[in-house]
């Protein structure tokens, strides 16, 4: 049966505050592709002066000597404004808006990395590359239409943190098993995992301080549940951008964005649909769509990782 017009029509939310956040959300993303750049030059520079390729991870004498490479610090300013800007686009909309409009980021590194590096990108890499942003530009349309902000329970802040604990536990579990057999791919599944955590208990801690001010009445232990959501987003950013610095280590910066903008944004958005409740209002054809955009921007990461120029031995 075909969806009704008019139904449809109902599930059109485009307020102006989600169309204020959404611009914002850009200008992050633009700030991302450009400080990836300059920390991948960074790390590329620390491991070539140590001689040793780190498939394992960057090791801690590495990780203070990029403290002293002026272009890696430069790209942790401009990755510290793209949060900034993440930050406030999420004031204004929600998850399933703002978080995956960090593709744009994926485009402006693929044509400066080609542009540094002389590789110029194959017919396979930028098809694949074309699949990341066609699968997160439809997630992001109907995301736009369907999604709305609503108010946070306690409830279900306290499954979001209990699920970041077991992933981060699964992770540590990996990566001390595994650590030696870790590759570029698999350090950006984990960083995208995490920062999507990150993103989703941002938008939390952001949203209930706001309940705080306009003296809403379910504040009951407010202050130690945004405390902990403070120390958990601070641990899972820490924790994934180590697998962001160990990526570059082992792969092209476009490669690494390419995961982070679509990896990072299925985990907040997945979040925002099953947990928070950003789109109980979609229609079932509005989630069968964004089943259809996740598989093939996932994809798109994958074959990436496949047929990248820089990424061939």
């Amino acid at each position: 049966m075909l969806p009704d017009v008019s139904d449809l029509a109902n599930t059109i939310i485009l307020t102006p505050a989600k169309a204020i956040g959404i611009p914002i959300a850009l200008v992050g993303a633009v700030f991302l592709a450009i400080g990836a750049q300059l920390q991948h030059r960074g790390v590329v520079k620390v491991e070539t002066q140590s001689e040793t390729r780190s498939s394992g991870g960057l090791r801690l004498g590495q990780l203070l000597a990029l403290l002293r490479r002026p272009s890696w610090v430069f790209g942790t300013l401009l990755l510290g404004l793209a949060v900034v800007f993440q930050l406030t686009s999420l004031y204004f909309a929600p998850i399933i808006v703002v978080q995956p409009l960090g593709a744009i980021a994926l485009i402006i590194t693929a044509v400066v990395n080609a542009r540094v590096s002389g590789v110029r990108l194959t017919r396979r890499a930028i098809r694949s590359i074309s699949f990341c942003i066609v699968g997160v530009g439809l997630f992001v349309t109907i995301a736009t239409i369907t999604g709305q902000s609503k108010e946070i329970s306690q409830t279900e802040l306290v499954i979001v943190l209990v699920l970041l604990v077991v992933i981060t536990v699964a992770f540590a579990i990996v990566f001390a098993l595994l650590r030696k057999r870790f590759e570029a791919i698999i350090y950006i599944v984990g960083a995208g995992v995490l920062y999507g955590f990150v993103a989703t208990l941002a938008k939390v801690v952001i949203d209930r301080i706001h309940t705080l001010f306009i003296g809403a009445s379910d504040t009951h232990g407010f202050e130690w549940l945004t405390l902990t959501c403070v120390i958990a987003l601070i641990a899972a950013a820490a924790m994934g951008g180590y697998f962001v610095q160990s990526a570059y280590s082992s792969g092209p910066p476009d490669l690494v964005i390419a995961g982070l903008t679509v990896i990072d944004p299925l985990v907040a958005v997945s979040i925002g649909i099953v947990v928070l409740q950003e789109a109980a209002g979609a229609p079932w054809y509005a989630i069968v769509a964004f089943i259809v955009a996740g598989i093939l921007a996932v994809y798109g990461v994958f074959q990436l990782s496949k047929h990248h120029p820089q990424t061939q031995h």
